[in-house]
């Protein structure tokens, strides 16, 4: 049998590390030291990396532990992994001392095909925490470097938090928590071994779309809802270093998509959540969507919205002053985003979501006819819901061709929350059906976007008068984009009508009887 290993690892600026003893959830706590140096081994081919198992081998003084770790899952912002650790003679691995469950994890593997690939250089300060009802965190906080045979290097600054005893991972929120009021800290989603591997290989930090989500008719709509949740959560963090890096307009906008995703899941499940809960948990994805908001729309401006102006009008004086002048303001909303990703808050918002999630915090209700639901077959919530969400598209898409801007607009917002339900069941029903009623469901999405791109231009203007040193000449450059819009829409109108009548006519591929509605 393997130990289990539940951590959540922190990363502090290396100048706030002496103050951590001094903070009241460590202060009197006694500490020891200890300097690890760990090997990472891999094939030459990286086979492990491919199964996101590590093997490594830690020298503590004069003792050599071999660690095998598996697959991590995630809980909230929490790592979940099997662990199993056996004692060597020396500084190489030996696989013949490891369990069956190990090698098995492992796979396939010969010990000469093992290889260094990278070491971990640390002084790790360990204090044992008690978090009530018997549970202990051990609070590690490790300070060195990560190193590869060819001498690059990585500083490292973090803390880790792990479960010693109890399986409530809610104490290390808690901790986290408290720790993050006194000392501002951010989440660090990757283990060490997956920032060695990208130091070894050199890899740039890029974006990353949210991978498939795979809920099972067997679950209940407490599962689905906490697996929805936690995927919005993983595509939000993996993004956060992109963003960060600020050389990819797609961090950004992945961001952002997750947050919108995020703020439809907690729309979608709202029956079952309980109010006060939500009152806390929405404002705050909201802020931190409208921290975003800028930065994106000024991305979206200068590189599609303006573009058909410019090929229209190459080197017009008006068009280059307004796009001098957005991307200051581009560059403005960036750092608006930024300092919304380092701050206090936000790993205060990741920390609170990811109790929330692990802790299944959504029992803390009253038992209703409401709250039951959380424990039926997730299908007949996800039929009624899509149903519900269709009815209303269809609903306020009556006489469509008659609908003035606003009209569509909120048309567009229905249709977006019906995509993000209809992306989140998807998997309990057939595939085939699916894909083709988000076809037509996207054609739409996108043809009403045109629309939105309007009232952006119209609001991003808005925000350049505010500016008094804008570049001179800005204002007629705008008039020019906004009058190409209109322009484009209205010889978008007969492919929009046409657009909203394939999806009206679209097959719902939930259960048929709860579909209802009419075109119009």
């Amino acid at each position: 049998m393997s130990d289990q290993e539940i951590e959540l690892k922190l990363r502090v600026a290396p100048e706030d590390l002496p103050r951590l003893k001094e903070l009241p959830p460590l202060a009197g706590a006694r500490a020891t030291s200890k300097q690890l140096e760990s090997v990472y081994f891999d094939t030459p081919d990286l086979r492990l990396r491919g199964r996101a198992v590590t093997l490594r081998v830690r020298r503590s003084g004069s003792r050599f532990l071999q660690t095998v770790k598996s697959a991590p899952g995630a809980a909230g912002t929490a790592l979940v992994r099997s662990e199993w650790e056996v004692p060597v003679g020396g500084p190489d691995p030996d696989l013949s001392a490891l369990p069956a469950e190990a090698l098995a994890a492992l796979g396939p593997l010969d010990a000469a095909e093992v290889r260094p690939v990278f070491a971990s250089h640390v002084k790790r300060s360990v204090r044992v925490i008690g978090a009530g009802d018997g549970t202990e965190v051990e609070v590690a906080v490790d300070q060195g470097e990560l190193r590869t045979p060819d001498g690059r290097t990585l500083p490292l600054a973090e803390i880790e938090l792990e479960l010693k005893r109890g399986t409530d991972t809610r104490a290390l929120y808690d901790l986290a928590l408290a720790l993050n009021e006194a000392l501002p800290l951010r989440i660090e989603p990757r283990a060490k071994s997956d920032r060695g591997y990208d130091l070894a290989a050199g890899t740039r930090v890029t974006w990353s779309k949210a991978g498939s989500l795979e809920l099972s008719p067997d679950e209940t709509v407490e599962e689905a809802l906490g697996g929805i949740v936690r995927h919005c959560l993983d595509h939000l963090v993996a993004n956060e270093a992109c963003a960060l890096a600020g050389n990819e307009p797609e961090g950004i906008h992945q961001m952002r998509v997750a947050l919108r995703r995020l703020r439809s899941a907690l729309s979608t499940f709202r029956d079952v959540i309980p109010g006060p809960q939500a009152a806390v948990l929405g404002p705050e994805v909201k802020w931190l969507a409208d921290a975003f908001g800028p930065a994106r729309d000024w991305d979206v401006f200068l590189t599609e919205t303006m573009a058909p102006a410019a090929e229209a009008f190459p080197g017009d004086p008006a068009l280059a002053a307004l796009s001098a002048a957005g991307e200051r303001a581009r560059a403005q909303g960036y750092v608006r985003a930024r300092e919304a990703i380092l701050s206090p808050r936000y790993t205060a918002l990741l920390l609170k979501l990811g109790a929330w999630v692990d802790g299944r915090g959504w029992r803390d209700q009253a038992v209703s006819e409401q709250s039951s639901r959380l424990f039926e077959p997730v299908t007949g919530f996800a039929d009624a819901m899509l149903a519900k969400r269709h009815r209303q598209a269809r609903k306020r898409g009556r006489h469509f061709a008659r609908l003035d801007a606003e009209a569509r607009h909120q048309l567009r917002i229905t249709l977006k929350k019906l995509r993000y339900a209809a992306e989140f069941f998807r998997a309990l029903y057939p595939a085939k059906p699916v894909r083709r009623y988000l076809k037509e469901l996207a054609a739409l999405q996108e043809a009403l976007g045109h629309l939105n791109d309007v009232a952006t231009v119209a609001k991003l203007v808005r925000q350049l008068e505010a500016e008094p040193d804008a570049p001179a000449g800005w204002s007629l450059g705008a008039g020019i984009v906004l009058g190409w819009r209109a322009r484009g829409l209205a010889d978008l109108e007969p492919e929009l009508v046409r657009d909203w009548e394939a999806f009206a006519d679209a097959e719902p591929f939930w259960t048929a009887a709860t579909a209802g509605g009419n075109r119009d």
